[in-house]
């Protein structure tokens, strides 16, 4: 990115300014940066400690699975998830705070006996799945974020920083010999009238 500049005080002065703000503000956005790494991270491990959960209640249930055929889906239908949002490092993620569930009715009498339990085993999966959904919607949204901060760090630290120091070094330098130039001029002339008071 090349900076557009003029060779003068006032064009030096405002990439002073911006250099200034970019060096106050790295730091900041370093942490951010960090913080949304770290939650990145943990976002991930409770996914997978979801995904073990799962497939430990599947694992421990296969023996009964045969039952669920005569299990009708139809019994139960989630009618409302509830969340909240919580906000992280400025980013705005979802918190999974539960589903009310709709049982529809039944006669005990001509169901098996174990249905009021498969129902409640279906509320817990329903349950498993949805925070893990909630906990994977969080991960994504803190690792866009991430990104983008990573990428407005290495554009502060790699490019625009570098780039105004050196901008301001060449102002300075081109001021410097136009100042040095002035000066030379100012001594010729001296020079020339000192000659030609002595002659």
């Amino acid at each position: 990115m090349a900076i557009k500049f003029q060779y003068n005080k006032t064009s030096m002065q405002q990439l002073e300014k911006q250099l200034k703000i970019r060096v106050r503000t790295l730091p900041t956005i370093k942490s951010k940066e960090s913080a949304l790494r770290l939650e990145v991270k943990r976002s991930k491990e409770k996914v997978e400690e979801f995904d073990e959960r799962l497939e430990k209640i599947l694992r421990e249930s296969s023996d009964i699975l045969r039952l669920w055929g005569e299990f009708n889906p139809e019994l139960i239908t989630v009618e409302d998830v509830k969340f909240s949002t919580k906000k992280i490092a400025g980013v705005n993620t979802p918190v999974y705070e539960g589903a009310t569930y709709k049982v529809k009715e039944f006669s005990v009498f001509n169901m098996p006996s174990w249905i009021l339990d498969g129902i409640e085993y279906m509320k817990s999966l329903i349950d498993i799945t949805l925070e893990r959904e909630f906990w994977v919607r969080k991960m994504e949204l803190l690792s866009k974020a991430r990104k983008k901060t990573t990428q407005k760090v290495n554009l502060y630290e790699k490019v625009q920083i570098p780039g105004f120091e050196d901008a301001i070094r060449k102002i300075k330098r081109a001021l410097e010999d136009e100042e040095n130039l002035s000066k030379a001029a100012q001594k010729i002339v001296k020079m020339r009238q000192e000659k030609e008071v002595a002659s």
